[in-house]
C-alpha cells in the first residue's frame, strides 16, 4: 500500500472525531503482524484515539467482522498516538496467526487528522466512516463509504519461517485501474493467486499509483523519489518489478509540441531514470525485474502521434538489452495486436491504454515465477 496527496472527495479534511475502518487482504500466512501508519504528506499532527485490527468475514454489500478476532493495537505500548507531520508510526507487534487471503479490517479513530491528509485513492476498495469513537466495535450502522485508504500505509506480517516478497510498482496498470473495487482483480492479485496455487510462499506487495511516472510528479510522487520507501524499504523485500513510462511518454506532447531535441531529452532522462532504479536495487540486493511499455496507441487521452510511438519502440529496445535489469518481463510482446503493434490486442484492451480484467490476468500469467528463486547480493547483481 502506498500514501500520497489526497484528492478531494466526500471525506473532505480535516478529519475530526471521526471512525475509519479499511479492509486489507494478506497475501501470505504469518504469525506477528503490525500495521504502519502515515502521516507522511501531513502539516499537522495526526492523532488517533485508539485502534485495532480484526478478521473480516464477507465483504458485500459492507464488512461483516468476527468480533472474536479483534485485537488492539498499542503504539510503544500505549493505545494512542500522534504521528508528527511527514512521519510513520509503526504499531507495536501483535502475536496472532493470520492465514494467507484473509481480509483484515483495521480501524481507528481519528481524534484529529492534518488538513492534508496522506491517501491512496486507488485502494480498489471501499474504505467506511463513523461520526466518533467506534474503533472497538463491530458493528457500524450507518457507516459512509467510500474507495481509497486513509493514513494507512501497510499490514505487516511476519512468517516463521523467510520467504520471497515481490514489490509490484508504476502507474495506472499496476494500481489497478478499471478493477471493480473489492473484486481483487489487479494483475498482482491474479498473480498473487497463481503462486498459491504452485504452492509458492511469496508476498505480493502493490505500490503502484494511478498517474504514477518515472521521472516527475504526476498524481503522486515520481517513482525515483519514492522507490527507497515504497520497494527497497518494504518489509522483507526480495523482489521488485517496475513497470512505468508511458505517463512520462504520453504526458511529454499532451498540450505542447515536441522537437527531435525535447524527444531525445526525454528518452536519455528516462534511460537514467532506469539505470538509478537498478543501481539503487542492486545496493540493496533486490532483484531488480524491468518490463517493457506496453502499446496506447488506441487511447484518446494521451492519443500519441508516430513519433511517440517511436519514442516508445525505442526505449523498449533499451529495455530489452542484456544487462539492465536481473530480469525482464515483456509485457509489449504480450499485449500488442500483431496486426496492429501500435494497439494492445482487442481481447485485452479497456480503453487503448489499461488493460482489461483479462488484460490483467494475461499479465499475471505471463509473469516468470523462475525469477523469484534467484537471490540477488547486495552489490553483486546485475545490471
Amino acid at each position: 500500500m502506498l500514501a500520497q496527496p489526497a484528492a478531494a472527495s466526500p471525506w473532505r479534511g480535516p478529519l475530526r472525531d471521526v471512525s475509519l475502518r479499511q479492509v486489507v487482504r494478506l497475501s501470505v500466512a504469518g504469525e506477528v503482524w503490525r500495521v504502519r501508519v502515515s502521516n507522511l504528506f501531513g502539516d499537522e499532527p495526526l492523532v488517533l484515539g485508539s485502534a485495532t485490527l480484526t478478521r473480516v468475514t464477507a465483504l458485500d454489500p459492507e464488512p461483516a467482522l468476527d468480533a472474536t478476532t479483534q485485537v488492539a493495537l498499542q503504539f510503544a505500548g500505549r493505545r494512542d498516538v500522534v504521528v508528527p507531520p511527514h512521519e510513520e508510526a509503526w504499531s507495536d507487534p501483535v502475536a496472532q496467526r493470520l492465514p494467507a487471503g484473509a481480509d483484515v479490517a483495521v480501524q481507528w479513530h481519528v481524534r484529529a487528522g492534518p488538513a492534508q491528509a496522506s491517501v491512496h485513492p486507488g485502494s480498489r476498495i471501499k474504505s467506511w466512516s463513523l461520526a466518533g469513537s467506534h474503533a472497538n466495535e463491530a458493528a457500524w450502522p450507518g457507516a459512509t463509504p467510500q474507495d481509497g485508504w486513509w493514513h494507512l500505509a501497510a499490514v505487516d506480517v511476519q512468517a516463521a519461517q523467510p520467504r520471497p516478497v515481490l514489490v509490484a510498482t508504476g502507474d495506472s496498470i499496476t494500481d489497478g485501474y478499471g478493477v471493480p473495487p473489492g473484486s481483487y482483480q489487479r494483475w498482482t492479485d491474479a498473480l498473487a493467486r497463481r503462486l498459491a496455487a504452485a504452492q509458492r510462499d511469496v508476498a505480493v506487495v502493490n505500490t503502484g499509483i494511478g498517474g504514477g511516472r518515472l521521472l516527475r510528479d504526476g498524481l503522486g510522487p515520481s517513482l525515483v523519489s519514492r522507490f527507497e520507501r515504497d520497494v527497497l524499504a518494504r518489509s522483507g523485500v526480495t523482489h521488485a518489478v517496475v513497470l512505468v513510462g508511458v505517463n512520462d511518454l504520453g504526458a511529454s506532447h499532451r498540450g505542447q509540441a515536441t522537437t527531435p531535441g525535447s524527444r531525445a531529452a526525454l528518452l536519455d532522462e528516462l534511460k537514467a531514470g532506469f539505470t538509478d532504479l537498478a543501481r539503487r536495487a542492486r545496493a540493496a540486493g533486490v532483484c531488480l525485474i524491468g518490463a517493457t511499455v506496453m502499446p496506447y496507441g488506441g487511447s484518446g487521452y494521451y492519443a500519441p502521434q508516430p513519433e511517440n510511438e517511436a519514442d516508445r519502440q525505442a526505449l523498449n529496445a533499451w529495455l530489452r538489452e542484456p544487462g539492465r535489469f536481473d530480469a525482464l518481463v515483456d509485457f509489449d510482446a504480450l499485449m500488442r495486436d500483431p496486426a496492429r503493434p501500435t494497439h494492445l490486442r482487442a481481447d485485452i484492451d479497456n480503453d487503448g491504454l489499461h488493460p482489461s480484467l483479462a488484460g490483467y490476468r494475461a499479465m499475471a500469467e505471463a509473469f516468470p515465477l523462475q525469477v523469484l528463486e534467484r537471490r540477488c547480493a547486495p552489490g553483486v547483481n546485475a545490471p
